[in-house]
């Protein structure tokens, strides 16, 4: 928000005992991120069209780094404008269900897509709004709560209070962790 260009950042895990550790480079803006049963890490990567998957070792290390979805290209440009104009799908927070299906809130468009491995979108809620992040949950997991605000821009929200939590009804139970 500096007005600086943007780089690709890297991952970091907190061990328990407070201790910090690098575990990923050139990660594009790495946000919503879920564990899945089998232990895989997916990270969202808002600039980077994508969602990266890691193998998560028993140390807390990760392997076997790969694409889990692919939405475009990486960006060629590290100003925020040029960036943006070459995101297709911007993954912030996400949330898995029991089909192993995540659903992901896409922060420039203004809904929350339903993507399977490979990058499919099977479903899609549009909510007029920017959305930022989403989560199943309720008695029986199958209630979508969206977390909603007209834009990301530090400078508009910092003393705007016109974010809101919305709602869906899904068929697919949540699954993972968080």
């Amino acid at each position: 928000m500096s007005g600086a260009g943007l780089k690709p950042a890297v991952l970091l895990r907190v061990d328990p005992d407070g201790t910090v550790t690098r575990v990923a480079e050139d990660m594009w803006f790495p946000n919503g991120s879920v564990i899945t049963e089998d232990g895989t890490l997916l990270v969202d990567e808002t600039f980077g069209n994508r969602v990266t998957a890691f193998d998560i070792a028993e140390d807390g290390t990760l392997a076997s780094r790969r694409t889990w979805a692919k939405f475009g290209e990486l960006p060629s440009d590290s100003e925020l404008g040029k960036m943006l104009a070459q995101v297709v799908i911007a993954p912030d927070g996400c949330c898995l269900d029991a089909d192993g299906a995540m659903w992901i809130a896409d922060g420039l468009g203004g809904r929350v897509i339903r993507v399977r491995h490979g990058g499919e979108v099977i479903d899609e809620i549009q909510t007029g709004t920017g959305v930022f992040a989403c989560m199943l949950g309720g008695a029986d997991g199958r209630t979508l709560f969206i977390c909603a605000a007209p834009d990301f821009q530090e400078e508009a929200r910092k003393n705007a209070r016109e974010a809101s939590l919305m709602t869906a009804r899904v068929d697919t139970p949540r699954a993972g962790l968080p």
